[in-house]
C-alpha cells in the first residue's frame, strides 16, 4: 500500500512540472528591447551578407592558391575559372578544385616538366645564391635541358639555363661515418 501512495504522488509532481508556467519573450523590455531588435536588424541585414560573400569568395580562390602554391603549369587557366567560378555561382568549383589538384600527363610529355615557370625561376634565383644540393641543381638543369630539346623553352628560361651553366656544384653535407 504504501508504494501506490508514492507512485500518485510521483505521478502528481510530474504532471506538475508538464503545467507551463508564465512565459517571457525576452529578458529584456520596453526601449531596450526595441534597441536590441534595431542593432540585431542592422546585423542581420548588413555585416551577415558581407561576411557570407568574403568567406564565399575565399572558398572559390582556394583552388586557385594551391595551383600557384605547388606551381602548377596551368594556373593562370586555374584562375579564370575559378573566377568564372564566382559569376556562375560556384558551379565550376569542384573542376578548379580537381584540375589544381592534378597533373597533366600530357603537358609533361610536351613540355618536359610539369611545373609553372614561377618554379624554375624561383630554384634558379635558390641555385644562383647557392642554396640548392647537387642533385637538386641536376634535376633543374635536366628539366631546362628536356624543355629546349622539345624547343617549349621561352626566352627568359633560356637565359636562366645559360646562368646555371655557370653556377658551380654544391656538394650537401657528409654523410655520417664518412670521411670528414
Amino acid at each position: 500500500m504504501s508504494a501506490l501512495p508514492r507512485a500518485l504522488a510521483a505521478l502528481a509532481a510530474a504532471s506538475a512540472l508538464l503545467v507551463p508556467g508564465a512565459a517571457h519573450a525576452s529578458l529584456f523590455a520596453g526601449e531596450t528591447l526595441d534597441k536590441v531588435a534595431d542593432v540585431m536588424a542592422i546585423v542581420v541585414l548588413v555585416l551577415v551578407p558581407v561576411i557570407a560573400i568574403v568567406v564565399f569568395w575565399l572558398v572559390h580562390v582556394l583552388p586557385e592558391r594551391f595551383a600557384e602554391k605547388y606551381h602548377h603549369p596551368q594556373a593562370k587557366a586555374i584562375q579564370v575559372l575559378c573566377l568564372l567560378s564566382l559569376v556562375f555561382g560556384g558551379l565550376l568549383w569542384p573542376i578548379a578544385w580537381l584540375w589544381a589538384f592534378t597533373r597533366p600527363v600530357l603537358y609533361k610529355s610536351s613540355y618536359g616538366t610539369d611545373k609553372h615557370e614561377d618554379w624554375h625561376e624561383e630554384m634558379g634565383e635558390k641555385a644562383k645564391a647557392g642554396e640548392l644540393l647537387d642533385h637538386e641543381l641536376a634535376h633543374l638543369r635536366d628539366e631546362l635541358d628536356a624543355m629546349a630539346a622539345r624547343g617549349a623553352l621561352p626566352a627568359n628560361l633560356r637565359q636562366l639555363q645559360a646562368e646555371l651553366a655557370k653556377v658551380p656544384v654544391r656538394r650537401g653535407p657528409q654523410a655520417e661515418g664518412g670521411p670528414a
